[in-house]
């Protein structure tokens, strides 16, 4: 199977072929050592005081989400541990409790929430990452929405192990990282995106700088050469905001090796197809997208955004982009739903060929 190479490879090359001719580091090259075992332990204090009575939930280490929101006048705690979330039914919070911890958790990440600013989203300790939404857009109540990271990120093999894809295929995939193939790793929100994407990029030669552009930092790489970008929203006097396309363009002054987006959403598309076809090659990002055949029409939204005509857009994606991996979200694991690359039609719009064995 050649699941990932780029549109100008000659006939029948693909990710074997890439894997010899580009040298990569051993298997344990680039892993540094793993995270603190707790992930409260990360947490400055501010946000050890704003979680309050939710903090101790945070060490529980099958806990993917945390969510509290007011319902009904009573705030309700619901817990994600890998299936679906299910509620607390001895946890009930007072209603200005909530809007309390969605506040202080907010300032705890360095931005602000309130009345005029009534949405939020930061990052706090070790990749904990807090989505909180004030009345009156919240209708019922202050509703906080509160992700958290692995206590220690999966490696590609550990992934693996728990169904993510065949042996076989992880070894072409790593192949594909370490000889600097572009890959876009696409799928439903909670599919896995940035736990794959992290875990193939630890395969990455030790030396390489990879430069992380991020709306609010996920992305947690074991590899000894990353630098992480954040955007910044406005302050409340409407300054001072840094957003994904201007730190695209600030990266590209920073000697990267690699440029890695968290997540195609907007105009910084540009930006990076522009990046890919002008010597950036191994650098990836994530789109989010429900089926791999929906890849060219999401590309094409978020072009649009960027005011890319579609048939602009597909000629440049097609040249950027060598593969696309498309994880499916079940009740477990993430897992490989298909392969693609990205073509041209005979009309020049954009279309995606499922590549399998």
């Amino acid at each position: 199977m050649s699941p990932v190479h780029p549109p100008h490879a000659a006939a029948g090359s693909g990710v074997t072929s890439a894997a010899a001719g580009g040298a990569g580091p051993p298997e344990a090259a680039g892993r540094g050592a793993d995270v603190a075992s707790s992930r409260t332990a990360a947490l400055a204090p501010a946000a050890r005081r704003a979680f309050g009575s939710l903090l101790p939930l945070l060490d529980d280490p099958r806990l993917r989400d945390l969510l509290v929101h007011v319902s009904r006048g009573v705030g309700r705690v619901w817990l994600d541990r890998g299936g679906l979330p299910e509620p607390q039914e001895e946890r009930r919070l007072d209603p200005a409790e909530v809007r309390r911890i969605a506040v202080e958790l907010v300032a705890a990440g360095g931005r602000h929430l309130d009345e005029l600013h009534p949405c939020a989203d930061v990052r706090l300790g070790d990749g904990i990452r807090v989505h909180a939404v004030l009345p009156p857009v919240a209708a019922g109540g202050a509703a906080v929405s509160i992700r958290v990271p692995r206590v220690s990120p999966p490696g590609l093999d550990e992934l693996v192990r728990a169904g993510l894809c065949s042996a076989a295929l992880a070894g072409e995939l790593r192949g594909a990282v370490r000889a600097r193939r572009n890959l876009l790793v696409t799928g439903g929100t909670g599919s896995g995106k940035t736990t794959v994407l992290a875990a193939l990029l630890e395969h990455a030669h030790p030396h390489e700088r990879i430069i992380v552009i991020e709306d609010v930092s996920e992305l947690r790489l074991r590899h000894p050469h990353v630098v992480s970008l954040e955007a910044r929203q406005a302050s409340s006097e409407g300054v001072g905001e840094v957003g994904l396309d201007r730190l695209l363009r600030e990266s590209l002054r920073m000697r990267p090796d690699r440029i890695v987006l968290g997540e195609c959403r907007g105009a910084e598309i540009s930006t990076l197809l522009g990046a890919l076809n002008t010597g950036h090659d191994g650098s990836a990002g994530t789109l989010h997208a429900n089926r791999l055949r929906d890849v060219p029409a999401r590309l094409e939204a978020v072009g649009a955004l960027a005011g890319l005509a579609p048939e602009a857009l597909a000629r440049q994606a097609v040249s950027a982009l060598h593969g696309v991996i498309h994880l499916d979200r079940g009740d477990g694991p993430p897992r490989i739903a298909g392969l693609g690359r990205l073509a041209l039609t005979p009309s020049g719009l954009l279309r995606i060929e499922a590549v399998g064995s």
